[in-house]
């Protein structure tokens, strides 16, 4: 019965604006506008807290199939739920993009030690993306630890036969700690192309998170144009791990490290972004996007980066239809491919709408976890950056208070232009990196109630741009 008057104060709210073309879409010059905005969002809040599907679809997903890296049979598996599950919802359209994407595998679990005197101290660590292997019986040789990579350059020749550790940790003191994984996250994207110049052995990177615990977080790193021959294996080390290898080396500056590995890089393997439409009703061939990414890493289920941003997504739409809100532009939620180690689906949706010239006019991520909803990023378009943070008093009752010009997502990086408006949706981010790239990103993280509160937030948002840009 809820529901059924639910459906009715939208099916009224609408119809209202739709023959009222005199009403200003300003809110801050309408009053009445502001008053239907708003009772839209109570609607949406309510259909997402009381009725909510996402977090049984997490289920589904992060149960059923699991982690889902690009090229893995688990992430062929993930496409075919996703548009399987929009068809399902009875999008107006359902089709999948082929793209190809890079086919990393790790193989055996990675093994490591090092050793003080007779003493052998097992350590927890785990392959980064995109590595190459050990040889078969591994690496073993004396650590140098720096704090930078800045430090490369003033060792050079002294890195020769070396196991370079990495170890810069978190800052602290940094309330945001996407700041503080940005402040170290070069150690493992660029450490082992830095290095391996100077003819070290390996690298071993701090895993990129400010939890003490003994679980290794894994990512991306490149070797750029750096030689075959000069490539060097690089891993992860858990930050107990990390701690424990730093003391010893104080009092022990030349034990030995020993790390195996038998990751490798396959030839490219075909895959696709899933994409599913609500047509638009006044301007078909504008178009919205909201996504997350359906890819994840290799040692969790991919819980909270992404599952969560794909099934708030998914849910964008299907509470669209849940509320009789019809879309005035076309709204699609895209579930997109490769962001891990490539961005390959992001890219290729962005190439794709400039090849069909499509016109976007807003795109929206979620990719920074499941927890509770604090506002929004803007990007893009400098001229709508007033009218977007207009809005923020209409969601700020439901806890979005941050309002803020930066990054949006890597997915939706590539449609960046001067007429689009970019959002990225910023959840709390205090937990997000205990669980991050590592095997303790599994659904049992995720609270149910804070993914639908940022389910109806992302929903909220993307009903304000439709209803408000042209």
């Amino acid at each position: 019965m809820k529901k059924l008057f639910l459906a009715i104060i939208s099916i009224g709210i609408f119809s209202s604006c739709q023959c009222n073309k005199t009403v200003s879409k300003d809110p801050k010059t309408s009053s009445n506008t502001h008053l239907q905005d708003s009772i839209v969002i109570r609607a949406v809040f309510d259909t997402a807290l009381s009725d909510g599907k996402g977090y049984e679809w997490l289920r589904d997903l992060t149960q059923n199939i699991g982690h889902r890296l690009s090229g893995s049979p688990q992430a062929e598996k993930a496409v075919a739920w996703g548009e399987q599950l929009m068809k399902n919802q009875q999008f107006d359209s359902v089709w999948l993009q082929p793209i190809m994407v890079p086919h990393w595998v790790r193989g055996a679990k990675e093994t490591a030690y090092f050793t003080t005197k007779n003493t052998k101290t097992q350590v927890a660590i785990c392959a980064l993306g995109g590595s190459v292997a050990t040889p078969k019986n591994g690496v073993t040789a004396t650590v140098l630890e720096l704090s930078s990579i800045a430090q490369v350059t003033e060792y050079g020749e002294k890195l020769k036969g070396k196991i370079v550790f990495f170890n810069r940790p978190f800052d602290a003191t940094l309330v945001n700690t996407f700041e503080a994984y940005g402040g170290c996250v070069d150690q493992r994207w660029a450490g082992a192309h830095a290095v391996g110049t100077y003819g070290a052995l390996g690298v071993i990177v701090r895993s990129m998170t400010g939890s003490i615990d003994d679980f290794p977080h894994t990512g991306s790193m490149g070797y750029q144009k750096l030689p075959q021959e000069l490539r060097v294996p690089a891993a992860a080390i858990s930050t107990k791990a990390a701690n424990a290898l730093s003391a010893a080396i104080k009092t022990n500056p030349h034990l030995k490290f020993h790390f195996q590995q038998s990751c490798k890089t396959l030839p490219d393997a075909p895959s696709f972004n899933v994409i599913g439409e609500l047509k638009g009703s006044e301007f078909p061939d504008k178009y919205i996007t909201v996504g997350g990414h359906l890819d994840s890493w290799d040692l969790g289920d991919g819980a909270h980066d992404d599952g969560t941003g794909v099934v708030q997504s998914l849910e964008v739409l299907r509470i669209f239809k849940a509320n009789n809100i019809i879309p005035r532009h076309s709204i699609r939620a895209v579930l997109f491919m490769n962001e891990e180690n490539g961005n390959r689906g992001g890219k290729r949706y962005a190439a794709a709408a400039k090849e069909n010239n499509e016109i976007h006019i807003a795109a929206l991520e979620s990719d920074a976890g499941g927890h509770t909803p604090r506002g929004f990023t803007y990007d893009g378009n400098i001229n709508k950056i007033a009218l977007f943070k207009s809005w923020k008093k209409l969601l700020a009752p439901y806890g979005l208070h941050d309002w803020e010009k930066g990054h949006t997502g890597v997915d939706i990086a590539p449609l960046k232009s001067d007429t689009i408006i970019l959002a990225g949706y910023i959840p709390d981010s205090q937990r997000y990196f205990d669980y991050h790239h590592s095997a303790n990103d599994t659904f049992d993280k995720v609270n149910e109630r804070e993914l639908q509160l940022g389910t109806a937030a992302m929903t909220s948002l993307i009903y304000l741009l439709d209803q408000h840009l042209d």
